[in-house]
Parts: C-alpha cells; sequence; structure tokens
C-alpha cells in the first residue's frame, strides 16, 4: 500500500489530537463536551459520532488511490460534462473535506446529486447526517443551514437526525433564532421528531423565552402527548423553566407532575422554583431542612442545591425573620454536607449526561460448557 500523502497526514494528525481533546462544535467550540462546559451542547455523543466520522476521515484518506487534490479534479470535471455522481463518490468527497473551499465542490456535487437520485429514497444511504457532522467538524453551520432549507434539496435531509444535528450546532453558537428556524423547516418537510428533537426544541424555546416560543413549545407538547411520542425528562425540564420564566406557574406545575422521576439535581432545584413562584416559602424552607437532615447511607446520593436557587430563597424569605433564622441554619449544614452546587439552573438544564456505554463483555458471555461441551443452562441442571 502507498505511503500516505500530506493530506492524509494532516487528517490523521487532526483525528489524533481530537482523541486526546476532543471538541464538539469545530475550532469555535471550547469545553463543548465536558461536563458542564462553558459552551453548551445538548446531543450525546453517540448521536453527534463526531468521532467515528474523523475516523472515517483518516480511512478514507488513507485508501485515496491517488492524491484528494487529483479526485476533486476529477469529480469537477464530472460536474462541467454532465456525468452521473455515484454514491461512493460522494461519500469519499465528503470525508475528504478539510475546509470551506473543500465545502463548496461538496455542495455543488450534492444538489448534482441529488437532482439525480431525488425519486431514489427507499433503502439508500442517507447523506444528511454525513453531510451535518462535516459541518459540525468544519465549523460551518450556515453552510449546514443554507442547503437543509433549500428548497432544490427536498428529501436529501429526510431524516431527524441532520436537523437536530444542526439545530445543537446552532444552539452551541447561542443562534437560537436560527435554530428554531430549522425547527419549523423539520416540520414543514414532515420529518418525524425523535426524543433528540424535543429535547432541542423545548431547549431552543427556553433560551429565545418569549411568549411565542412559549406558545410554540405548549403546541409541541401537546401534539406529541396526542400521538404518543416519548418525551424525556431533560425535555420537560426545559418546558417547566420556561413556564416559569414566562409566569405561567400553572402549566409548569402541570408539567412537572407529569415526569416521573424527579430525584436528579435539575428537578429537585426546579421543585425549589416551582414552590418560590408559589409563595410556599414555609414548604421551601421544610424542604430544603428534610434534605440537610435526612440520614441516608453514604452509597445514597444527597439532593444537591444551586447556590444561585438558594440565594433566591435567602431573598424571598429575608423579611420574616423566623424563617430566615431557620434558613441560614439549614443552607450552613447543607454546605457542610457538600450539597451546594456553584452551577446555575441554566447550567443544570443545559448539562447533557454522558453516553451509557455496556461493556460488551456482558453480551459475549460463553453459553456452552468447556467441560460438558453443553449449553450451560443444561449444565447446571445436570450438576
Amino acid at each position: 500500500m502507498a505511503a500516505p500523502s500530506r493530506p492524509t497526514e494532516r487528517v490523521l494528525r487532526r483525528a489524533l489530537l481530537s482523541s486526546v481533546y476532543p471538541v464538539a462544535g469545530g475550532s469555535g467550540s471550547c469545553c463543548c463536551r465536558c461536563p458542564f462546559g462553558a459552551k453548551r451542547y445538548l446531543l450525546t455523543d453517540n448521536v453527534v459520532k463526531l468521532k467515528e466520522f474523523q475516523q472515517m476521515k483518516v480511512i478514507a484518506a488513507y485508501n485515496l488511490p491517488g492524491t484528494k487534490e487529483t479526485y476533486f479534479q476529477n469529480l469537477e470535471e464530472k460536474l462541467s460534462q454532465n456525468k452521473l455522481i455515484l454514491k461512493a463518490e460522494l461519500k469519499t468527497l465528503l470525508h475528504l473535506c478539510e475546509t470551506q473551499n473543500d465545502l463548496e465542490l461538496a455542495k455543488n456535487v450534492i444538489y448534482r446529486y441529488h437532482a439525480e437520485n431525488r425519486n431514489v429514497t427507499w433503502g439508500e444511504y442517507k447523506f444528511g447526517p454525513l453531510f451535518m457532522r462535516l459541518c459540525y467538524e468544519l465549523d460551518l453551520e450556515e453552510s449546514a443551514l443554507e442547503l437543509i432549507t433549500n428548497q432544490h434539496l427536498r428529501g436529501f435531509f429526510s431524516d431527524s437526525t441532520s436537523f437536530n444535528i444542526l439545530m445543537d450546532m446552532l444552539f452551541i453558537k447561542g443562534k437560537y433564532k436560527s435554530a428554531l428556524d430549522v425547527l419549523i423547516e423539520m416540520k414543514k418537510q414532515d420529518v418525524k421528531f425523535s426524543k433528540d428533537t424535543y429535547i432541542l426544541a423545548f431547549a431552543i424555546c427556553y433560551k429565545l423565552n418569549s411568549p411565542e416560543s412559549f406558545k410554540i413549545c405548549t403546541t409541541l407538547r401537546e401534539e406529541a402527548l396526542i400521538k404518543g411520542d416519548v418525551l424525556s425528562r431533560r425535555a420537560s425540564c426545559f418546558a417547566v423553566a420556561l413556564a416559569l420564566n414566562q409566569n405561567q406557574v400553572a402549566k409548569a406545575i402541570s408539567i412537572f407532575s407529569q415526569i416521573m422521576k424527579t430525584q436528579n439535581i435539575t428537578c429537585v432545584n426546579l421543585n425549589i422554583i416551582i414552590h418560590i413562584h408559589s409563595n410556599m416559602l414555609e414548604t421551601v424552607v421544610n424542604i430544603l431542612k428534610d434534605a440537610a437532615e435526612r440520614n441516608v447511607s453514604n452509597f445514597v446520593k444527597r439532593h444537591e442545591f444551586s447556590e444561585e436557587v438558594l440565594a433566591t430563597v435567602r431573598e424571598k424569605v429575608k423579611d420574616f425573620p423566623a424563617l430566615l433564622t431557620k434558613f441560614d441554619e439549614i443552607y450552613g449544614k447543607l454546605h457542610l454536607s457538600g450539597q451546594v452546587t456553584t452551577h446555575t439552573l441554566d447550567t443544570l438544564l443545559c448539562h447533557t449526561p454522558r453516553d451509557r456505554k455496556y461493556p460488551v463483555a456482558l453480551f459475549n458471555k460463553k453459553t456452552i460448557s468447556h467441560r460438558t461441551f453443553q449449553p450451560l443452562n443444561q449444565s447446571l441442571l445436570a450438576e
């Protein structure tokens, strides 16, 4: 096999660097994949699959018979001569792109490929997520937005993953209005919403924090419930927070009451805010007292409260001397037991849990006895 070319070496070097210092949104992102990072992201790594994409880029560059420049030149000639673009050619091209200029060629090839194959969808390879991962890596959300909203490419982005990755990109950049436009476009194109779509949709509406975004969030939630779509706890938490920000306390209480498990840190703090908005200050103090004094095993995680949320509680009880004294005593106990976090409620809401990865070995255990050469269940019964 031929030695890797210089472009291949660049791809390899970038892939190696990314494996040591993983990034989520190209050069513009800082600590995006770190817990409670400064910049927010909502999709887990097993959805974005950025590392897998980068590994495939290394493989594509290494297996290229000639140079990247020659490959690109051949595709440009095909475009100019109106020759058929093959699926494998587009797939390789998207894995070879390293710059915005490279992406311009990719966009032209995508237009041609879709024009030739717009009626061939059943069982065909979906290029949408691949293109979005490329834009995610190169930090080119505007190019992704241009293509996904282009009427001539209707059907090319026929999956929820493409829209979700783009909305996540825009969310990271704080471009919430553009992210909402993508959501609206997704609905226009009748692309089925996934569990992640609802998380993104409610988070975007929460960030926009307007009567209009609250109405959109409420409508989408009601439609989801009617259709029987699953709304995750994370999505519901964003809906609760938005309702509270819009002073729709009854709606917030209603949504919160439908969350099955409310023991995580985000729900615990939202519960405090709900009680504050309901002017149930004595109940709030009692909740905090119970959390501080509860005698639980060291193996059981105690409830944690945001410093920001506790500051809000103190502000509300400061005009009630008895409650204030009680609160200050509880506050001290919570600090001593390590139950106070500096993370704001917004940070807790936007934090994305790590992917759950199960050891492969658990699913590949031996089912045959080495001694009897019989299935283990029969062998154990015989013994």
